[in-house]
Parts: C-alpha cells; structure tokens; sequence
C-alpha cells in the first residue's frame, strides 16, 4: 500500500495590516453587529470592558465617463464627452 503524501500547504505571505487601531489590542469582544441607517451602515464592536470600535461606512456612485461614439466603420470613434467623474457624494 502506497503512502500518501500530505497536501503541501502553500506559501504565501498574510498582507500586512493597512490601519490599526491602538489600544484595541488585547481586548475581549464582547459582541460585534452591523446596521443600515441613513444611508450608512455602522459596524460596531463592543467589548467586554463596555467600550467600543466603530466604523461608519457610505458609498457613492461616480460616473466616470458618458460619452457619444461612432461604431459606422466598425471602430469606436468619441464624438462628444458628456460627463467625466461625476460624483454623487452628499456632504
């Protein structure tokens, strides 16, 4: 009977942290819940020691380009520009 040779496990590097948060290290979670208000959604941790971590989160749509093309000889020629990155960020 023939051993089988365990799955190699691949090799590769965890992307390092982009932010972290100081003083949050060590924490107990005590609960974690995401909500929808406003047109934001929050995403809160609370801990054990009754303090908490909290993201707010809003999105926007951005147009990057409208245009008008030409496809009569089978290559796309612009015509006209309408809009470029257009944003409907609220503030």
């Amino acid at each position: 009977m023939k051993k089988r040779k365990a799955a190699e496990k691949p090799t590769r590097d965890l992307p390092r942290p982009a932010r972290q948060y100081p003083g949050v290290h060590g924490k107990i979670v005590d609960w974690a819940e995401h909500v929808f208000e406003e047109g934001m959604m929050y995403v809160r941790v609370r801990f054990t020691d009754k303090t908490e971590l909290c993201w707010t989160l809003q999105t926007a749509h951005v147009l990057r380009e409208s245009d008008l093309s030409d496809w009569k000889t089978g290559d796309c020629k612009q015509l006209k520009v309408y809009a470029e990155n257009e944003i409907d960020w609220l503030e």
